[in-house]
């Protein structure tokens, strides 16, 4: 289905397949000809951003290289064009590639014959290294190719032809099968060109379809007559591929995963890549808005754009192999639903200033250590989070274990690993309501709710009174997996704390007692032990009530106002339970 879909991908209008063979790659050098083949200049074309580093893209001849010499034509690195030796370079290998690429460019002057092509010939007749004048920075590695009075030689159609029969006699034996994509009988493709730009594969690309040994065969099938795909189909559906991975609107790379998405017809103009890597307040709104439009109307309503079918696809690398991790057929309608639940999900009241959505790598890089971007998260992590976005399944709890992990291990809870606690909690409940978790919930009678408020109200008092937070240092961990253990003791510690704070600064020791007040009045005994969801909502009370404490003002007498109940009961409850 992926394979076919892609295939399909390449009908589209705005799609520019390149010609049969031939492929979009970085080009550094030109070597500007005139017409008798005499040497103008060498251009290099190479920028400084990351799009032109390597040079100019434009379509060149390619094919999968095997071992061996294998000369393109009209294009290739120095030791192919040039006969370049480097430091390291082997003389003899060098002529032997040297001498194929000459020879390969004078067979497609004869059978063009074309004066471009054999004004390049003569140019290669000597000493072609010596006529370039090489700068000191010339990289050997690097694409050259030939433009003579202004024209790029391997743009014309001659020699585009001349490189597909060239390769088709040398393919000729190939085997005759039922294409698994088209459902035609035709010649099977013995290579496939490469995907380029999927993370964690090999610098000259992945392949999608590939059988190395014995172990991969069947049915005594060789090779490529496993999964046979047509010559014209296996260069569709990588070239769309290549295509969909080069534009910055139609993929997404995080780690080490890289999700793909395309529509069938060009009509949905809807950016799905720029909403969930650069979310903005307006953009999320008006998402937001057009799903529930869609709900509240009839499909019919739904214009061309919704209902033009959506597809997303999460690859990854494994040496010179592509692993397919995700598949997603549906619709562009019903991926915005999904999508803006998702930033429903996630929303939740901000440590500082106002609230702003949450990107994609913001929300994966909470499962790992807090600043390292060189600890990529694994890629189930960005897969299931792009899953939950697009198709609308639960999130499922290991993202839970990872960010909880974290809680402990930083013994501290940021706003990123709120969200995305609260996105697992609620996307298991189908019937969340959109303000569900978003910030304190002073009627959420759970305990393990109210043991992580409690903890986030006795570190007030800590840090109110003596200016540190050794109470969350010491016992978060302890405290949000097994609160009988530890509050007990934490409440007591607490009153030198309370009464240090009536001393020197009473209203702030009576706002906190009527917060702790509050909180003890709804816990009956502290729970041994928490389970992994309610480890989860231990954290999302403690990041709650420390909101509200953010959000308060400062009174005229330097207390905090808070939106504590004003009911003042005596501690007789607190005791009690400590």
């Amino acid at each position: 289905m992926l394979l076919q879909k892609l295939n399909e991908y390449a009908d589209r209008p705005d799609m520019h397949m390149p010609p049969r063979l031939y492929t979009n790659a970085p080009v550094r050098y030109i070597i500007e000809l005139d017409a008798g083949g005499n040497f103008l200049a060498l251009t290099d074309t190479a920028g400084t951003d990351k799009a032109t580093k390597r040079g100019v893209w434009h379509e060149v001849p390619e094919i999968v290289k095997t071992s061996g010499v294998r000369a393109f034509i009209l294009a290739g690195n120095a030791d192919y064009v040039l006969g370049f030796v480097g430091e390291a370079g082997k003389p003899a290998k060098v002529a032997q590639r040297h001498t194929a690429f000459c020879e390969l460019v004078d067979q497609c002057a004869v059978a063009t014959a074309d004066a471009r092509i054999l004004a390049v010939s003569a140019f290669l007749q000597g000493d072609p290294v010596g006529k370039c004048g090489l700068p000191q920075d010339f990289n050997p590695a690097a694409r050259i190719t030939f433009r003579v009075n202004d024209v790029f030689v391997i743009d014309l159609p001659s020699v585009q032809a001349f490189w597909a029969d060239s390769v088709d006699e040398k393919n000729s034996k190939a085997p005759e099968a039922k294409c698994l994509i088209c459902g035609l009988r035709r010649r099977t493709a013995l290579t496939i060109e490469k995907v380029k730009g999927i993370p964690g594969g090999q610098m000259g690309g992945t392949s999608i379809i590939s059988f190395n040994a014995a172990a991969f065969l069947s049915y005594n099938l060789e090779s490529c007559l496993n999964a046979p795909v047509c010559e014209s189909c296996g260069a569709r559906f990588t070239k769309s591929l290549n295509a969909l991975l080069r534009a910055q609107q139609s993929h997404i790379i995080i780690g080490n995963l890289a999700y793909v998405f395309w529509t069938r017809e060009p009509k949905a103009k809807f950016s799905f890549a720029t909403i969930i890597t650069e979310p903005t307040a307006d953009l999320v709104k008006q998402l937001v808005t057009s799903a529930t439009r869609g709900r509240e109307g009839a499909v019919t309503a739904l214009d061309e754009e919704e209902m033009s079918r959506f597809y997303a696809t999460a690859l990854s690398g494994s040496g010179g192999r592509a692993v397919v991790r995700e598949w997603i057929d549906t619709t562009v309608g019903e991926a915005k639903a999904h999508l803006a639940r998702w930033f429903r999900l996630q929303e939740i009241v901000p440590q500082f200033g106002e609230y702003t959505p949450l990107n994609i790598r913001q929300l994966a890089y909470a499962t790992v250590r807090t600043g390292d971007r060189n600890n990529p998260p694994p890629p189930n992590i960005s897969r299931s989070l792009l899953r939950t976005a697009l198709a609308g399944v639960p999130l499922p709890d290991d993202l839970l274990y990872q960010a909880v992990r974290r809680n402990r291990a930083e013994r501290a809870v940021t706003q990123q690993r709120a969200a995305l606690i609260k996105m697992v909690l609620l996307s298991q409940r189908p019937d969340f309501e959109e303000d569900d978790m978003v910030e304190l919930d002073t009627t959420n009678t759970e305990p393990a709710y109210l043991c992580g408020r409690l903890l986030a109200v006795l570190e007030n008092a800590q840090v109110k009174a003596i200016n540190t937070t050794t109470i969350v240092d010491k016992f978060y961990g302890t405290a949000s997996s097994a609160p009988a253990t530890v509050f007990a003791q934490l409440i007591r510690g607490a009153q030198p704390h309370l009464s240090k704070l009536h001393r020197d600064h009473p209203g702030i020791a009576v706002n906190i007692e009527r917060n702790l007040n509050e909180i003890i009045s709804g816990l009956n005994t502290f729970p041994k032990t928490l389970t992994l969801q309610q480890q989860g909502i231990f954290a999302l009370g403690y990041y709650h009530e420390r909101a509200r404490r953010w959000a308060a003002k400062p009174a005229s007498d330097g207390t905090q106002i808070t939106n504590a109940s004003t009911d003042s009961n005596d501690l007789t409850k607190k005791e009690q339970i400590s």
